[in-house]
């Protein structure tokens, strides 16, 4: 995502883990729309991405080619460029963060609910297609959570985001960390497909208790 590289160094600064492992992190800027880009960031490396694309617009008019280039075939990119390295290891896994909206739709949100209900059928398909090797394959769907998302969808308005999440209690960006760290701590015979993550608040996309 353009200028999000200091929030990932700022992660990479925050982690609190072993040296050996800090000294291992990598923050690189690309662009997941160019396939050269992809295949000269993973060169050499091992990687975790994180795919956004968020404008500051009505969900159905964004742009449909940066929803689904980023979303899908981004998605479709870095795992291809990695995948023969995830074989190879004898233990791979692939975990994507989709979001609720891979399997739920709601008014204004057809640009990115079909993005996301996309990534969700390639997810599955790479589960079908990895089928005896040696490749785990897990799906993260969180719904509301407090992060940037809704400071950066709404173009640095901060009040405007915060009242996305006004009155409820929405989960915590560490909380679908926790997810992900369970699911890869699995023994490897061990395929976790998919982990739905909401906040009690919210019983669907547009169902939210709110206080007050």
């Amino acid at each position: 995502h353009r200028g999000r590289d200091h929030r990932l160094e700022q992660v990479r600064g925050d982690n609190d883990g072993p040296a050996d492992m800090q000294a291992g992190i990598e923050v690189e800027r690309g662009d997941l729309k160019d396939p050269a880009a992809v295949r000269r960031a993973v060169e050499g490396r091992e990687w975790v991405f994180h795919l956004g694309a968020l404008i500051a617009i009505p969900y159905s008019y964004q742009n449909p080619y940066d929803v689904v280039q980023t979303n899908v075939l981004g998605t479709v990119r870095m795992t291809k460029a990695l995948l023969p390295r995830l074989i190879a290891s004898g233990e791979g896994h692939v975990v994507a963060v989709t979001s609720i909206a891979a399997f739920e739709t709601y008014r204004g949100g057809a640009g990115y609910t079909a993005a996301k209900h996309a990534q969700k059928a390639v997810l599955h398909t790479l589960r079908l297609e990895l089928l005896g090797e040696p490749v785990s394959v897990t799906e993260i769907a969180p719904g509301m959570v407090e992060t940037e998302f809704s400071l950066v969808r709404f173009d640095g308005d901060e009040e405007a985001a915060a009242r996305v999440y006004a009155g409820m209690e929405p989960l915590r960006a560490e909380d679908v960390a926790e997810c992900i760290r369970w699911a890869v701590a699995q023994p490897s015979h061990v395929n976790v497909d998919e982990i739905v993550v909401r906040p009690r608040d919210q019983a669907r996309a547009t169902e939210v208790h709110r206080r007050g």
